[in-house]
């Protein structure tokens, strides 16, 4: 195979990660970002060790994992996990997230990894993000990759194909994991459904038929949830404007998203990995059609998803108040409860302008529609 045929999009090599350290070291970011990461050491002394960094393994044991350990003690009252008993550590996984924050989404799920032994996986990288280099730097020495998005028709057929084959020969060629979100774009209304055509493109690649395809991939929904949603104010505000205009992100927007959602306070976390979706499970709809596979494939991944979303308080109260109900009061939530986090929504909506009634009906809507899902598969 040529070797270069991703070079494009995949993430470093070894052999390029001493390169990229130098140039970190060297940006004027890194002045920015290595207090925080370091706060008790000296900027010359974080600046030479990053420039002896040599594989992908140097920077994320040292770097990557304990910046992400810093975030939840900082940030999170509590982060657990369950479902490692379904993975095999000398297997890989396409891994399938709901995507609630931008980078931790992913970031958390590379930490249960890390703790236990497992081996880390490549990342799918927003083309938007791949900017400025410094962020690239970080990121391409994170394991990620890029996906590139927009352009023409053919265009986005031909990139859809290119992240396709790319996909198909990390986890079956080289034995690495993927992990990547449900969608494009993080899930703005609470509702984590999977995209369709998520699942198309990645049965472009295959050479035999889509069950085959899929079951080569060992697809494994992973569903993570936060006690206070990650970047609401600003979820709320683009769906908000989204239903009168197009939303226009501002320059630097995605970036300001990275840096809320790792200091904003997300109380408790949890993070669950499903079992994988083995042949066996899509053996069952063979003799529907490829519309009726792909539907019954998202369906179960959805199912998986948001049967195993963690509902917290929040979740309870806002379904609570958006329909004017009692049901979990004094069940998931005291008095109290609701009155902090009544309190909490009007603070946050006071940095929106526009209807407040609206408002409300979508920053409750966030919380509460996964108690909506969860009662479509009665789970509570």
């Amino acid at each position: 195979m040529d070797m270069t045929k991703f070079d494009d999009i995949r993430p470093y090599y070894d052999s390029e990660i001493n390169e990229a350290m130098c140039r970190v070291a060297e940006n004027p970011l890194f002045n920015v970002v290595a207090p925080y990461l370091y706060p008790d050491e000296n900027i010359d002394t974080v600046k030479n060790r990053f420039r002896h960094f040599n594989s992908i393994h140097d920077f994320q044991s040292q770097v990557m994992h304990n910046a992400i350990r810093g975030v939840v003690s900082n940030s999170c009252e509590k982060y657990s996990y369950n479902g490692l008993q379904f993975i095999n550590k000398e297997k890989s996984y396409l891994f399938i997230s709901n995507h609630r924050d931008i980078l931790l989404d992913s970031a958390l799920h590379e930490l249960a990894l890390t703790d236990n032994d497992y081996r880390t996986t490549e990342i799918t990288f927003g083309s938007n993000l791949m900017n400025p280099e410094f962020v690239v730097d970080i990121g391409k020495s994170n394991k990620m990759f890029r996906v590139d998005r927009g352009g023409t028709p053919r265009d986005f057929y031909n990139k859809s194909m290119h992240l396709s084959d790319y996909i198909r020969d990390t986890i079956t060629q080289r034995k690495e994991s993927v992990w990547i979100a449900q969608r494009n774009g993080r899930t703005k209304d609470g509702n984590d459904m999977t995209d369709q055509g998520i699942l198309k493109m990645f049965s472009m690649s295959g050479s035999t038929n889509l069950i085959e395809n899929l079951a080569e991939l060992s697809i494994t929904p992973l569903s993570i949830s936060y006690q206070y949603e990650p970047c609401i104010v600003q979820k709320v505000r683009e769906v908000f404007i989204s239903k009168t205009e197009k939303y226009v992100k501002a320059p630097g927007e995605d970036l300001q998203s990275i840096l809320f959602g790792i200091t904003q306070y997300k109380g408790k976390v949890y993070l669950e990995i499903t079992k994988p979706i083995e042949k066996s499970d899509l053996l069952a709809f063979v003799g529907q059609s490829k519309a009726d596979i792909y539907t019954s494939v998202l369906k179960m991944i959805d199912e998986r998803i948001q049967s195993n979303y963690m509902l917290f308080d929040t979740h309870y109260m806002g379904y609570d108040v958006l329909n004017s109900t009692h049901d979990y009061l004094n069940i998931k939530y005291s008095e109290q409860d609701l009155e902090s986090f009544i309190s909490t929504m009007n603070k946050d909506l006071s940095q929106i302008e526009g209807d407040i009634n609206e408002l409300q009906k979508i920053y409750l809507g966030i919380y509460a529609n996964p108690v909506i899902n969860a009662k479509r598969y009665s789970v509570q």
